[in-house]
């Protein structure tokens, strides 16, 4: 398949996650030739899990399933950009890249209200005792 066949079929999947009552993102995840190993679509209302974004349940499903070669060879196609939660994931999943259709941006343009308040955030604090665990981890 061609990379806009395959975005293609995560619109498609966007619009089965519409028609199934959640928010409207679809995506696949692909090897180097463009065989489908997987798919997923948002079910975060049907779910009620606000972590059922497509891209996150295949980043998921390839550390499961996949062994870090594999996974480095491929392409995740994705209706829309990831959110931040989703490229947070997408970034320690070792999947080789990305190519979405619809940018933010543009979502947030298509979005009334535009989009989510961010949450405040304080710290750092108590760094001694905090870097107790973390350090000699890494």
């Amino acid at each position: 398949m061609t990379e806009e066949e395959l975005l293609r079929r995560a619109i498609g999947l966007a619009a089965k996650a519409r028609e199934g009552g959640n928010p409207p993102f679809g995506s696949l995840l692909a090897g180097p030739d463009g065989t489908v190993l997987a798919e997923d679509h948002n079910t975060s209302l049907t779910d009620g899990d606000i972590t059922a974004h497509p891209e996150l349940k295949l980043a998921r499903w390839a550390a499961q399933n996949l062994d870090a070669e594999t996974a480095a060879k491929t392409t995740l196609y994705t209706s829309c950009q990831p959110c931040g939660m989703c490229a947070g994931a997408l970034e320690r999943s070792g999947l080789g890249r990305v190519v979405f259709a619809l940018s933010n941006e543009q979502l947030l343009g298509l979005k009334p209200g535009g989009g989510f308040a961010p949450v405040p955030q304080e710290g750092p604090a108590l760094y001694e005792e905090a870097r107790v665990p973390v350090e000699g981890y890494y």
